[in-house]
């Protein structure tokens, strides 16, 4: 298993905790972004960076995802084209995508877009708590431990 991170929208306490968890597990985590990204300097976290534009760093995470693999992102449509490739989509307050509900978010993700496209303000998602951090951090032990199991 590797972790491809979406790391353009992602938090920086969430990339943190990634960082935490990959020097203590030594897992593979790449961090995709089309603008240069501090990381810390061990062998197992990497960083692409992918030219600008619509979809390009969400692009590049499909095309290298393997099956079982873990991304972390926040969107929906990333998340759906990555359970459909046999991998696992965790957003950043750690809600685990999965086949049962990745439609029901696609479904309202088109709905939001589609009150924003018409002029009404439907506003952004609350700040993360220390709640939605512990949720993260948890959801990410669970899986990495069922990982080491199965290696």
């Amino acid at each position: 298993m590797k972790i491809w991170v979406d790391a353009d929208a992602c938090p920086v306490v969430i990339k943190d905790i990634l960082f935490r968890s990959a020097k203590r597990t030594g897992v593979q985590l790449t961090l995709v972004a089309n603008r240069p990204l501090q990381i810390p300097p061990l062998r197992f976290i990497k960083f692409i960076q992918v030219d600008s534009g619509f979809d390009v760093a969400d692009n590049e995470i499909v095309r290298q995802l393997s099956f079982g693999d873990l991304v972390i992102t926040g969107d929906i449509p990333l998340a759906a084209a990555v359970i459909e490739k046999g991998g696992y989509a965790l957003n950043s307050r750690g809600e685990l995508y999965t086949e049962d509900n990745i439609k029901a978010r696609l479904t309202m993700r088109d709905f939001m877009e589609s009150l924003r496209a018409s002029g009404i303000e439907t506003g952004g998602p609350p700040a993360l708590s220390q709640n939605d951090r512990k949720s993260f951090a948890d959801q990410l032990d669970k899986i990495l431990t069922r990982h080491t199991k199965n290696a």
